[in-house]
């Protein structure tokens, strides 16, 4: 009889997570750490995804490592699977989290409709939808190496599956681009499409976070809580069992599903 607390386990296994310096993937990435993965972090940062690599290897005893990528750049994106075989010896697990939200130098992005540009609508789909689908490929080599072990997990949103609720933003200085909205939306498709080209080797999967509370505008909470079945707006932590469920074999039997970690926003 397997029992579930080693089904989680994911001892001896690598996980490679984009964007994990951030919120989401640093989550991500302390989930999948306590279970014993070793933790692979891809950011944009290069001190600061060495700190954060650090940090984990201290408080949970697994072997980390930060790789400094920018994934709007396609010969970067390239690279990062071999570099990260080549560290560790093998891949297991990866994580899509890294998203698009904006840079200085590319306006038009978190703008009204009218004044969101080309530029910034290719800049985030460059990020947040062909760099999911590159890694994808450089991956599934290594992903169907150890048998069936291989677990993508793409990140997507609510906003991949509703429209925004335009009521919760009036009076904010907050936005919510289209460009972002139609990634999230492709990203469940290529879960589907990678799920059955990688199968059975690999499995495929995507969890799409709700709001997720980091000091909006407290007209917008209290507009986002009071919608929300669950009576608040999430945490990161909120998302650390989906990970760990979806990166193991305690999902060995799923593949090409979507998980909402939403507290039933999109079930009203």
């Amino acid at each position: 009889m397997k029992r579930v607390a080693d089904m989680l386990r994911l001892d001896g296994r690598v996980a490679l997570i984009t964007g994990g310096a951030g919120h989401i993937g640093l989550a991500c990435a302390e989930a999948l750490a306590e279970a014993g993965a070793r933790i692979a972090l891809s950011d944009l940062n290069e001190e600061r995804t060495a700190e954060r690599a650090a940090e984990l290897g201290r408080v949970f005893g697994v072997e980390a490592a930060g790789f400094a990528v920018d994934l709007s750049r396609s010969e970067e994106t390239a690279t990062l699977i071999d570099r990260v075989v080549q560290r560790f010896g093998r891949l297991d697990v990866l994580v899509n989290n890294a998203a698009f939200v904006g840079t200085s130098t590319i306006a038009g992005f978190a703008a009204p409709f009218q004044e969101q540009s080309v530029e910034a609508w290719d800049a985030a789909m460059r990020v947040n939808l062909t760099a999911p689908f590159q890694l994808a490929q450089r991956a599934q080599a290594a992903l169907s190496a150890h048998g069936h072990t291989g677990a993508i997990i793409n990140v997507g949103s609510i906003y991949g599956v509703v429209a925004p609720q335009w009521s919760l933003y009036e009076g904010t200085k907050m936005a919510n681009p289209a460009a972002y909205n139609a990634s999230k939306g492709g990203i469940l498709h290529l879960t589907r499409y990678l799920a059955s080209v990688m199968a059975p080797r690999v499995r495929v999967n995507c969890v799409s976070p709700g709001g997720v509370a980091r000091g909006q505008d407290p007209r917008f909470v209290e507009r986002y809580t009071e919608r929300a079945l669950l009576g608040r707006m999430s945490v990161e932590e909120d998302l650390k069992g989906a990970f760990a469920y979806l990166a193991s074999d305690a999902s060995a039997y799923v593949t090409g599903q979507h998980l909402l970690v939403d507290g039933g926003w999109t079930a009203v």
